[in-house]
């Protein structure tokens, strides 16, 4: 294993990463479904476990299929002071390529080089100990970054006002709830000085006012001149947090640049998931399925342009009558971000349907969507039970057109979502003070 630190060469790079690689075996069980097979086996199973724990240790290309390579040949580099956003499909290798920089699990091929003490958080109460207090880990947390006693008790304060958790200080890590351990964990991961932060998914199972405050701080983290990388499926905080933004598929980095390339390309390829049968055909949806959606097209099959009108047209299949049936069609930029949401409850429209085929028509008269590709879901339910719901039903291309009367075409910007109406602007004059 190659991780080293180093205290010469290029000092603006906080992490150097070469060729870096994990490969994993892929365990298989044994089992018997009769008595004496299972007395055999068990009788066999010092010897098997044996041979099993050698053979992970032993790779040799090619000999089977059980050798997963959870990241490969990875080559990047991260400066001093950069927030580097890193998303990508779930598998992807996001986790495992933290756990490598963190010094949890070493690498199998290749090089990291890290120059900077490394706080992360990458799961619900990593690295406390569940028998000491709150107290006590976060004195132990700071002796493991490499800080005494007096620097830790010049941020004890600081940390337990951040986390929120006062009141819990003195109780032992095993009796807190999972958005506790969250608090605690990032407030010793964010306030110990640490030169590189290297933040997971994991925030997500904070609270949404929790989350912000965490964003906030690891801004002023960032803006203090300390390095993060931040794995996130929240496309909106990696863009307004990171500088530049890494793209991970099957092990590998596909994409490395700014950040709305890098999101633009993952958007992109979501826009295809489960967009391959008819909607008829579809197996994974949710629900009941007293009603099932068939079908949807958008003006007949006609172009979609912003800000016109668009009529969707529904097709579904009713195994019994329903009186009063909510429709929600929800609109997306990439998967389940949803921008808009069409919901007839919202609208007090009473929608009835009969066994056998019916057709529902929803007619818009301004779609005030930017220009841009949408995944289109929808939902049917009947009181508060869903009896249909399938995601990535369609997709929506929207068109641009002179919304403004100016000759230029809208774009889509940073965040948006929606095509802002038309404004009057005007110069005031000059102000005098």
């Amino acid at each position: 294993m190659n991780e080293k630190r180093a205290s010469t060469t290029d000092d603006d790079v906080a992490i150097s990463v070469s060729e870096l690689g994990k490969r994993y075996r892929v365990g298989t069980r044994e089992k018997s479904d009769s008595l004496t097979g299972a007395v055999i086996g068990t009788l066999l199973y010092p010897v098997r476990n044996f041979r099993r724990l050698t053979s992970r240790r032993k790779f040799r290309e090619g000999e089977d299929g059980s050798i997963h390579w959870a990241i490969r040949g990875l080559d990047f580099a991260v400066h001093r002071g950069e927030v580097l956003g890193i998303i990508g499909h779930n598998g992807a290798g996001k986790s495992t390529l933290l756990k490598v920089l963190s010094r949890i699990t070493p690498p199998t091929t290749g090089e990291v080089v890290i120059r900077g003490r490394v706080s992360s958080l990458l799961e619900v109460g990593t690295g406390f100990h569940p028998e000491l207090t709150g107290r006590d880990n976060v004195y132990m947390n700071g002796t493991i970054l490499g800080m005494s006693r007096q620097e830790i008790d010049e941020k004890f304060e600081e940390i337990v006002e951040f986390s929120g958790i006062r009141k819990h200080i003195e109780t032992p890590i095993k009796f807190y709830s999972s958005g506790m351990k969250v608090r605690l964990a990032f407030s010793v991961a964010a306030h110990l000085d640490p030169e590189i932060l290297i933040i997971d998914e994991v925030l997500a199972v904070g609270d949404l006012a929790f989350q912000q405050k965490c964003l906030g701080k690891m801004d002023e983290v960032a803006k203090g001149g300390r390095t993060v990388l931040f794995v996130s499926h929240n496309m909106v905080a990696v863009e307004g947090l990171c500088t530049r933004c890494l793209l991970m598929e099957d092990g590998r980095v596909t994409f490395a640049g700014s950040v709305p390339e890098c999101i633009s390309r993952y958007r992109e390829a979501n826009m295809d998931i489960g967009l391959g049968l008819t909607l008829a055909e579809r197996t994974d949806r949710e629900g009941g399925q007293r009603v099932r959606f068939t079908g949807v097209t958008f003006n007949e099959g006609q172009a979609v342009f912003t800000c016109t009108p668009v009529s969707i047209r529904l097709t579904v299949a009713a195994d019994t009558a329903i009186a009063d049936l909510r429709i929600a069609v929800k609109f997306s930029r990439s998967y389940r971000e949803v921008v808009m949401t069409l919901d007839s409850h919202h609208h007090d429209a009473r929608i009835a349907v009969a066994p056998g085929g019916n057709t529902i028509i929803i007619d818009v008269p301004d779609l005030q969507l930017i220009p841009g590709d949408y995944l289109v879901d929808l939902w049917a339910g009947s009181g508060v039970d869903c009896v249909d719901r399938i995601f990535n039903a369609a997709r929506l291309t929207v068109g641009a057109r002179d919304v403004y009367g100016s000759g230029l075409l809208p774009k889509a910007n940073k965040h948006g979502f929606y095509v802002p109406p038309k404004c009057s602007w005007r110069d005031a004059g000059a102000t005098h003070q």
